[in-house]
């Protein structure tokens, strides 16, 4: 019979006999615990952390942006209608001219000589008029006698009508002598406009910014007319020629108001305001623009024809706006299933209580960079979720323990 003591050390396999065990079906439980106890050592998951930025109050402007070249108001190519050789260039390049100041003058020598000839032709002209208007006369007075020789009988029809002949071809004569001495007329007032032409005067106020001739220079006017100066108007008064693109030109209105800048001055910023906006498209390159035109006001004479701008036209102004970054409104969360659930109409995402929350929002005017929040509930003092600097980790490869 045993004892107690010796009962309790058989259950617990301590009687000193060898008894075996299977120890096999302990193995899971003793994973399943192992995996446990490494979850709750494993240290928690470092937080999503995000940029962040307030909404803020302010002004909007909408731009639309183009580029273009400076012109004058108005600018003339003067050239000469007369060949010939320069014989005195009077101005120079940024010369300022009046109207009918004389700019160069061609030698005359050949255009004189013709206008000599010319009124010779024409006092040759007027002489064959007077002998022919002379002969008219005589032909009338010996027509009238045979005529009344004829009624008499004294004279033969046949002398009659050759007296009648004889003062008709008188006529044509001075007909022909009086269109002899218009053709002479025409060409003395050709010649004298010619050399009249020879000297090249401004037909504007300006300044010369182009000059293509000098002394002793042949003018050959055969085909086209040489182009000998070019005079712009008075420069402190400019255009800016803009090329639109065909997405913005609708937003463009004359009265508009732009600012620009130029090369040469990189700091200095100039305005401008639309005066034209033309209808005919220009094609370049498969892109459609309509060029708009601008008035410039140069009073220092700073801006000069041909510069390069890039501008910027103002279209519409607002002030005192609930503004956001437009980063916000392209911000979405991690969790994709958060996100598509919040994806319907525009949304802006705060952080509250260190989580991303969706806050729907209706939007207006945008310049590019910030928009406007026209209605809804965002809060001036909201944190704004920008963009994700570091995303949350898994814990394991595979996402789990035993992944």
């Amino acid at each position: 019979m045993s004892t107690p003591q010796q009962e309790v050390r058989e259950a617990l396999g301590m009687d000193g006999k060898r008894r075996s065990f299977n120890w096999l079906w302990l193995a899971p439980i003793i994973v399943i615990g192992g995996g446990i106890v490494f979850l709750q050592q494993e240290p928690q998951d470092p937080l999503v952390e995000y940029v962040t930025q307030p909404p803020e109050r302010g002004d909007l402007q909408i731009t639309v942006t183009a580029t273009g070249t400076l012109q004058p108001t108005k600018q003339v190519e003067i050239g000469s209608e007369v060949s010939g050789i320069i014989e005195n260039v009077f101005v120079d390049f940024n010369d300022k001219v009046t109207i009918g100041q004389t700019m160069a003058q061609l030698d005359t020598q050949t255009l004189e000589a013709r206008l000599t000839s010319a009124r010779a032709s024409l006092q040759s002209a007027e002489a064959t008029l007077a002998q022919a208007q002379a002969t008219v006369v005589e032909a009338d007075a010996k027509t009238r006698r045979s005529r009344d020789l004829s009624e008499r009988d004294l004279l033969s029809l046949q002398t009659l009508e050759a007296d009648e002949a004889a003062s008709l071809r008188a006529a044509a004569s001075v007909a022909s002598a009086e269109a002899q001495v218009t053709a002479a007329a025409a060409a003395l007032r050709e010649s004298e406009t010619l050399l009249a032409k020879a000297v090249i005067n401004s037909p504007i106020d300006g300044i010369i910014i182009s000059r293509e001739v000098d002394p002793g220079q042949t003018m050959a006017a055969s085909f086209q007319t040489p182009i000998m100066f070019i005079v712009a108007e008075d420069l402190s008064n400019m255009l800016l020629n803009l090329d639109i693109d065909e997405a913005d030109i609708g937003q463009v209105r004359e009265g508009q108001k732009a600012t620009f800048r130029v090369d040469a001055y990189p700091r200095t910023e100039f305005t401008a305001e639309i005066i034209s906006v033309r209808f005919n498209p220009l094609k370049v390159n498969n892109i459609v623009t309509y060029e708009t035109v601008l008035s410039v006001s140069n009073p220092e004479l700073l801006l000069r024809p041909g510069m390069t701008a890039t501008a910027e036209i103002l279209i519409e102004e607002t002030e005192e706006l609930l503004l956001v970054p437009n980063r916000s409104l392209r911000f979405l969360p991690p969790d994709e299933r958060v996100a598509q659930l919040a994806a319907e109409g525009d949304n802006v995402w705060v952080l509250e209580n260190g989580q991303p929350k969706p806050v729907p929002v209706t939007i207006g005017l945008t310049d590019g960079e910030f928009t406007e929040i026209k209605s809804g509930s965002l809060s001036d003092d909201a944190v704004l979720i920008i963009d994700i600097v570091r995303e949350a980790r898994s814990q394991l490869p595979g996402g789990g323990p035993f992944g």
